[in-house]
């Protein structure tokens, strides 16, 4: 037909083409049996790429578990911050008051503590001492300081003997009326020279403060000018003296120096017993 048959150039209608499948083609295209796919190139197929990726999600993930957990709990560990910081004052006070010059403290005692409402307790004071009698004490009852020392000496030796006042009196007397409280060398006894001595007398040998006799037993001419051991040897003497605290001031002191004049003892008494007040 010529070309330009309008016959020849009209559309026919076509019916759907019908493919053949191919058996063995369906076979490589589905199931465990499929075909691979040539791999497809692409910036997120390359190995650095997906480093990159794989690291920026795993900070992402990270981060965002931490924030998590921080915000779940924050007030769980907030007293547990509080608990250190004051441990770190303390600490930081106490190296700031520490005196390395500081000896080593004793046994550690636990202190009780005491309640705020409870006022703090005042310091105890220390018991008072007891006055120490001075060397020279004031003379009293119209002694002089000579006089006053020998008395001193008398009534310390009757303390260290434990001797009741009573005792302390009776010697005191006894001594003023023997010696009028001076420690008095013999002048029928030279040797009696050769110690410390406030004076003398002549009544055979007797010496010292109590007028006794070496040659009666009283002791050495040494020792019996010594006033402590003179007075000694008077308290020794009154505490043999049976019922001697029962006995008036001149029986007791006749009791022990067997005088010859034993009524003189009395007239000292006062005086004797202020002179110990002023000792004792």
């Amino acid at each position: 037909m010529p070309p330009d048959d309008p016959a020849e150039q009209q559309p026919t209608a076509t019916s759907p083409v019908r493919r053949t499948i191919d058996p063995a083609s369906a076979e490589r295209t589905i199931g465990r049996h499929r075909a691979p796919e040539p791999a497809r190139r692409g910036p997120i197929r390359s190995t650095p790429a997906r480093v990159a990726v794989a690291t920026g999600v795993t900070c992402c993930l990270g981060l965002i578990g931490v924030v998590g957990a921080r915000a779940a709990t924050g007030q769980a560990h907030e007293p547990v911050r509080e608990a250190l910081a004051d441990r770190a004052a303390a600490a930081s006070q106490q190296r700031a008051s520490r005196d390395f010059e500081r000896s080593a403290p004793p046994v550690a005692v636990p202190v009780t503590p005491i309640p705020a409402a409870t006022p703090s307790p005042t310091p105890t004071k220390k018991a008072a001492k007891k006055p120490v009698r001075p060397r020279h004490p004031r003379p009293v009852a119209g002694l002089d300081q000579r006089q006053m020392d020998n008395a001193k000496a008398i009534v310390d030796a009757g303390l260290a003997m434990k001797m009741p006042r009573r005792a302390l009196v009776v010697a005191v007397a006894t001594a003023m009326q023997e010696s009028n409280l001076y420690n008095l060398a013999s002048d029928v006894l030279p040797e009696s020279f050769d110690y410390p001595h406030q004076g003398s007398g002549s009544d055979h040998d007797s010496i010292g403060l109590f007028q006794q006799r070496p040659s009666s037993g009283w002791g050495t001419v040494a020792e019996i000018m010594r006033p402590a051991y003179a007075a000694r040897a008077f308290f020794t003497a009154l505490k043999e003296v049976p019922g001697w605290t029962e006995l008036s001031l001149t029986e007791a002191a006749q009791a022990v120096q067997v005088s010859a004049f034993p009524d003189a003892y009395a007239q000292h008494e006062e005086r004797a017993t202020t002179v110990v007040a002023a000792l004792v």
